[in-house]
């Protein structure tokens, strides 16, 4: 028998005996629905257009909808220009006023469509959870549209006198817009990002405003994400990472304009100190061109140039306060022979392609100037003090982690760590070796430090450099290679320097009996359980796979970046999880004014359709509804008085 007390709290909500006894059969009821679908997105790379399309289209599955609904009725040209209203109605309407098309006849059809389609995408929920999504303002006349028994007359002029009311009231507009929008959260139920929503591409902050108006998501952090989380803690290694990758790629205005960074200092310091070097290295790749902050691409390469030799300095005191982090080796700037123009690398010495270093002292190669140190703490301040990126990373901790345990599938972004017999690399966390679950506990535990504990906490300067090293090193469970070649990719030219190797995980995890020792691991039954990883790009083109270890595993970093998408021969995937199968979208690289609905295909069928009773929210609801039972016991045996009202 529960605590008296706390049944007492539990009929606060449930009054009587009659409101528990509803909402037992309410809870048993929604056990023996479909289960809803879930959605699972990897390395998003800040391409916004793309994933709010994907978003907007369910990654396809809207247009297979309206497919099978209007398949043998409309022609395909209509129900391309539905599908194109559905995603984007507030742009389409505009169009088709514009163009004379808004007329009432063409909304009382286009009512009557998205009404069916409506249906369709909210078929497995319950009436109550589909109203919980309704508009407020269009609740009403929505339940009534989307319930209407049309084997009665009167039911059916009932019907066409609301679509006759609303069209009259001059509201069709706005309706036909809330009906799109119910359409969009009805066709994905849950979302799951497996990490990397920063960098590369140029708004990932757009993404997270779109991630923060989802009704239920959660994030499995990527290395990317990791280090922008670390800027966000004050970690200056990390500021200067996020600020490099986002120069590089000419990734101003998420910058700028999003999270309101003033690179003003940044930009006359870069100019004053390298005004005689062209900085050729460091030339911003420009894959999208920046709409409120454009910057000249030679002023670009200077601050890319300043912002990457303030990294390898902090990036080196960092590795001199850790020596437990293993990454002697990392210390390049001290391996430099200004003198030869050469640098050592792993005992080989090889020439400099750049020697032209103004602010570094051959004797500490390491240690900040005045102006870089001053110029730093104000760039540092500046990601502590941003409103909007703060909020953002408050919503990665409230909705992300290192990894989740969700139906039976293990989702994570990179690895766990391996040694090549197959055994968990184990890594030292605070003088314990920690291995597999209980090393991404530890590393989640101190994410959690390095932003929410106080300043003047011993444990914080430790957490915060940890950031860092998840990064880029070679035991983080968001890296799996052993080691960031950043610095020979700028200055060395022989490309054998530039090679990361994968720690053995990745080859090993191709193996069902590998999976399966990871599944346990975890606590998941080796049947009926799978790995989602992202993380590293599958190259189609190449003859890859994103399905591996005889479907144990899915990888789904496809190439959503434009960075990628000439490496992988795609623009990623979507996996999709319904009550009947497990399908993978594969996306065609983005165009604003193509046809761009993925490739569906079904790649695991369910043995028996999938309830919810069968899920982790079924469990929820089972031990609910053994509440529920025993709060309906108390009130029979007058161990707590009903409320009558």
């Amino acid at each position: 028998m529960r605590d008296l007390a706390y049944l007492k709290l539990l009929a606060r909500e449930y009054p009587s005996l009659k409101a528990a006894s509803s909402e037992i059969i309410n809870l048993m009821a929604i056990n023996g629905l479909p289960k809803g679908t879930e959605y699972f997105f990897s390395d998003l790379h800040g391409e916004y257009e793309a994933f709010s399309y994907l978003l907007r289209s369910a990654s396809g599955i809207i247009r297979e909808k309206i497919r099978q609904t209007f398949g043998y009725i409309i022609p395909e040209e209509e129900q391309v220009e539905l599908a194109n209203l559905i995603y984007y109605p507030v742009r389409t309407m505009s169009r088709l006023t514009a163009d004379g098309r808004n007329t009432e006849d063409w909304q009382r059809i286009t009512v009557n469509r998205l009404v069916e389609i409506c249906k369709e995408v909210s078929s497995k929920y319950t009436r109550s959870k589909v109203r919980k999504k309704m508009p407020k303002e269009f609740a009403y006349i929505i339940d009534e549209l989307l319930h209407v028994d049309y084997n009665e007359e009167n039911k059916r002029v009932y019907y066409e006198e609301i679509i006759h009311s609303i069209i009259e009231t001059q509201v069709a507009d706005n309706f036909i817009v809330a009906l799109c929008e119910l359409i969009q959260n009805l066709s994905i139920d849950s979302l799951h990002i497996i990490g990397d929503i920063f960098d590369r591409g140029p708004r990932a902050d757009f993404i997270m405003d779109e991630l923060m108006r989802f009704h239920d998501v959660d994030i499995q952090w990527g290395n990317h994400d990791i280090s922008w989380m670390g800027a966000a803690t004050g970690n200056p290694a990390c500021v200067c990472n996020v600020l490099r990758i986002a120069i590089s790629y000419n990734s101003f205005d998420v910058l700028e304009d999003g999270y309101g960074i003033n690179l003003r200092p940044l930009s006359m310091f870069a100019s004053k100190v390298y005004r005689e070097d062209a900085c050729e290295r460091f030339a911003p790749k420009i894959l999208d061109q920046n709409i409120y902050d454009a910057v000249d691409p030679g002023l670009a390469a200077k601050m890319h140039k300043a912002i990457a030799v303030i990294q390898f300095k902090v990036e080196g005191q960092i590795i001199k306060r850790h020596p437990e982090y293993g990454m002697d080796s990392r210390l390049l700037l001290e391996a430099v022979d200004h003198e030869k123009g050469t640098v050592l690398i792993e005992g080989k010495e090889y020439p400099m392609l750049d020697m032209r270093f103004p602010t570094i002292d051959p004797k500490h190669p390491l240690r900040l100037t005045t102006e870089e140190a001053e110029l730093l703490h104000t760039l540092v301040m500046s990601f502590m003090h941003s409103g909007l990126l703060q909020k953002h990373i408050r919503f990665l901790y409230s909705n992300g982690a290192m990894y989740t345990c969700h139906n039976n599938n293990l989702l994570y972004h990179g690895c766990i760590p391996m040694r090549e017999d197959g055994s968990f690399e184990e890594m030292d966390c605070g003088g314990r070796p920690l291995a597999g679950r209980e090393l991404l506990d530890y590393i989640g535990d101190q994410v959690h430090k390095a932003y929410f504990l106080a300043e003047d906490d011993p444990e914080k300067e430790a957490a915060r450099d940890l950031m860092w090293y998840l990064w880029c090193g070679a035991k983080s469970p968001v890296f799996g290679k052993d080691k960031m070649t950043t610095f020979e990719h700028y200055f060395v030219e022989d490309k054998a320097t530039h090679r990361e190797r994968m720690n053995p995980y990745y080859k090993l995890s191709q193996q069902e009996e590998v999976c399966d020792r990871i599944l346990q691991e975890f606590g998941l039954p080796t049947v009926g359980s799978h790995i989602i990883n992202g993380h590293v790009p599958v190259k189609i083109k190449d003859g890859e796979t994103p399905v591996k270890a005889g479907g144990k595993l899915f990888v789904i970093d496809g190439g959503l970046s434009k960075a990628y998408q000439k490496h992988t021969g795609i623009a990623g995937y979507t996996l999709i999880y319904n009550s009947h199968h497990l399908a993978l979208a594969e996306h065609k690289p983005f165009h604003p004014n193509h046809e761009n609905t993925p490739k569906v295909s079904i790649v695991e069928k369910m043995k028996n359709r999938v309830m919810v009773g069968s899920t982790d929210k079924g469990k929820e609801l089972r031990g609910q509804i053994q509440d529920l039972k025993e709060l309906v016991e108390a009130y029979r045996r007058g161990d707590i008085k009903e409320r009558v009202e």
